[in-house]
């Protein structure tokens, strides 16, 4: 199938653009504590830029505001991000939350947002999987385009789908079976070998419900409570004492785990295998980002957990791709049609 049509093929010069782009970054103190995600957006501002557009508008939500939040106001970031493009025909517009008819797909507000602009660029891959007036609404609006960077998250991404080298190993974590249930099965079932660690594994356990069988963790490291400084020790997964909890996956099976993706061609990972946010229960997450950016082949990592292990561990520039999107990325590989992009004409 036909991607969108890129910015690369619009007639920019002399044009006020609107940009929907993904700004929802981290605040701390009022200011960005982490502009990766302006970072990703660049690319497309400044390449606007160079073609001569008259006006660049990047327009984001930042949190889950319920109405308007001097907390989610977007100053912050449009300080970060002039002080990378110190370009004065950029500037951010408020956060589109504030406005309720963003998350309803409001038609009016809608039009409000596309009613200053003469071109559409969406660029926003973490939000395109909504159908809100600033990623799906405007598009009709506008002549749309994708950015540079949706562009490249659907060619990446895309390449899972197709005839991958193999062995491709599917790499799977975090909390919730039922919020990557589809992808472990659209894209498990693709897959030569699939590892899921994390709480995720516990559910396999009780209930596979999956139409194949998974590789789960032959052991764990086990804490007597959920804190940062319980009592912890090695178990079998089968032999976790009762009351305690299963935070990290064990030795065992972290060497099982590297031993598998070692040996892959593709790899996909989406989650962390434990509580990895604090140091003693990290070292399983930490063992799949060595083995992944160790692979030799086509590797890609996605969601959030997995993606800040991977930078803590300065290896984000070892793996293919490191995708911006969380919930997309999963809803795109599990085969369902993104309305941020489907409402961009085809190339």
């Amino acid at each position: 199938m036909r991607g969108p049509r890129s910015v690369r093929d619009a007639d920019v010069a002399d044009r006020r653009v609107l940009v929907r782009a993904d700004l929802n970054v981290p605040l701390e103190a009022g200011r960005v504590a982490d502009d990766t995600r302006i970072t990703a957006s660049l690319a497309t501002i400044r390449y606007l830029l160079e073609q001569g557009a008259a006006e660049v508008a990047v327009c984001s939500h930042l949190g889950r505001p319920q109405g308007r939040d001097p907390a989610f106001a977007m100053a912050p970031v449009a300080d970060r991000l002039q002080q990378l493009v110190p370009d004065e025909r950029v500037h951010v517009l408020e956060n589109t939350r504030f406005d309720p008819g963003e998350t309803t797909n409001d038609p009016e507000t809608a039009r409000a947002l596309a009613d200053e602009f003469e071109l559409y660029v969406n660029d926003a891959f973490g939000s395109a999987h909504r159908a809100h007036a600033s990623t799906e609404g405007v598009a009709h609006l506008l002549p749309a385009y994708a950015g540079l960077l949706l562009d490249e998250e659907l060619e990446h991404l895309g390449r899972l789908l197709g005839g991958v080298e193999r062995p491709f190993v599917l790499v799977a974590g975090g909390a919730k079976v039922e919020d990557k249930l589809g992808v472990l099965e659209s894209l498990g079932a693709r897959a030569d070998t699939v590892l899921v660690g994390g709480k995720m594994a516990e559910e396999l356990r009780e209930e596979n419900k999956l139409t194949y069988e998974a590789v789960l963790p032959s052991d764990v490291v086990a804490a007597s409570a959920f804190e940062e400084d319980a009592e912890s020790h090695v178990t079998a997964f089968d032999a976790i004492p009762d009351g305690w909890l299963g935070l990290d996956i064990g030795p065992k099976a972290r060497e099982r785990f590297a031993r598998e993706i070692a040996g892959a061609r593709t790899v996909f990972w989406n989650g962390p295998m434990g509580v990895f946010e604090w140091p003693r229960f990290a070292d399983g997450t930490r063992a799949v980002a060595e083995a992944v950016a160790a692979v030799d082949g086509y590797t890609v990592v996605g969601g959030g957990d997995s993606v800040r292990a991977l930078h803590e561990a300065g290896l984000a520039d070892r793996v293919s791709w490191v995708s911006t999107g969380g919930g997309a990325s999963l809803e795109l590989l599990e085969g369902k049609e993104l309305p941020g992009v489907a409402a961009i004409p085809a190339a």
